[in-house]
């Protein structure tokens, strides 16, 4: 009785673990694309023959064909090549196949992105005509002497852009980044806004003028004034913009101070007055604006509860509103809804003790 032969394609042992192999083409330009056989076809043709000579390795071609004709190899923006990255994350893909090393990528920089995704999902890469395949020790040492010398050229181009940065700031150069309130950007340089230089001056003056950031951002807000993006200033932007050396002309790196290619837009006095008050702790400039404006009952005045008001006050529409609050809504260790007293006008409590204390002297 004769056995029933075998067909031709033999099923795999079952030992044998089987490796989905994608092969992957790519040619610069499109000329000769429109030829019965092209240049891809050539590069495929040669990718499968070396699939179908590792069938004892359990290799075998998957159905899907990722081809690039007419795109460079100097960037990863490639519609074949990003459909071949999204089906190796999505797990179904276990080998890449490709004729040379640079049809898949001729930056070494974007090669080693590529190789990182494979590795994270245990996909292998395999270059038919250079001995190079990441299945062997010899491949993966060859592909870590890659990795190695992409490395060092991603080091290499963060120093020149390092030094190249710091050079053009020694030079006051604008470097990019957000356009600062007061100014725009015209042909890469900081050109001043008049309008926005308004806003920018008024900041400064009013600092000056009061020492605190609160007053200032009330009087502000009272004008008017917004931030580039149209929002009224609040207390962060004005410590941000008295202390933006752009404003007096400079230009800064890693605490150098160089002078700027752009026009300063605050008046060097205007800003060494206002940087003198910064020089002052914030807690120091409080207490010298509440002895300028003293309560004439602090420590006098006591809440239901047996405990000392405190003077605070609050300024609306540019004016200033003065009050004495209970030590308990402060802290805010309870509630304010149980029928209880626990704020009162300054000027009313005021005005009513003076004329107590005018009735008595009579």
């Amino acid at each position: 009785m004769s056995r029933k032969r075998q067909p031709a394609e033999a099923i795999l042992p079952a030992t044998v673990k089987k490796l989905r192999c994608a092969v992957y083409t790519r040619k610069s330009t499109d000329e000769g694309l429109d030829r019965e056989f092209n240049t891809l076809d050539a590069q495929r043709d040669a990718c499968e023959a070396y699939v179908a000579s590792q069938k004892a390795e359990g290799w075998l071609l998957v159905r899907d064909r990722y081809d690039d004709g007419g795109f460079s190899g100097g960037s990863l923006e490639r519609p074949a090549l990003r459909r071949l990255l999204a089906d190796i994350e999505q797990g179904r893909v276990d080998v890449i196949v490709v004729y040379k090393i640079d049809r898949l990528s001729r930056s070494l920089m974007d090669f080693a992105k590529s190789v990182e995704t494979m590795e994270a999902h245990g996909v292998t890469f395999v270059s038919v005509t250079q001995s190079f395949n990441t299945t062997t020790s010899m491949g993966r040492l060859t592909l870590n002497i890659l990795l190695s010398f992409a490395q060092f050229e991603r080091e290499v181009i963060g120093e020149r852009i390092r030094d190249k940065f710091a050079a053009s700031r020694a030079r006051g150069m604008w470097m990019g980044g957000r356009v600062p309130l007061g100014y725009d950007v015209v042909a890469r340089k900081l050109v001043v806004n008049e309008d926005e230089a308004l806003r920018v001056r008024r900041v400064f003056e009013i600092f000056a003028e009061t020492g605190s950031g609160i007053e200032t951002v009330a009087r502000l807000r009272a004008e008017g004034a917004t931030s580039k993006a149209g929002r009224p200033l609040d207390k962060g932007d004005v410590y941000k913009l008295l202390n933006n050396r752009t404003y007096v002309g400079e230009a800064t790196h890693k605490g150098q101070v160089y002078s700027g290619e752009h026009q300063g837009i605050v008046p060097r006095e205007l800003w060494d007055r206002a940087h003198a008050i910064l020089q002052v702790s914030p807690r120091s400039r409080a207490a010298q604006n509440r002895q300028q404006a003293p309560a004439l009952l602090k420590g006098l005045i006591f809440g239901i509860d047996g405990r000392a008001m405190s003077p605070t006050h609050a300024v609306k529409n540019g004016r200033r509103y003065c009050y004495y609050v209970a030590q308990r809504v402060l802290k805010a260790d309870t509630v304010v809804d149980d029928g209880i007293v626990r704020r009162v006008s300054a000027a009313q409590i005021e005005v009513a003790v003076i004329s107590q204390v005018r009735a008595l002297l009579r």
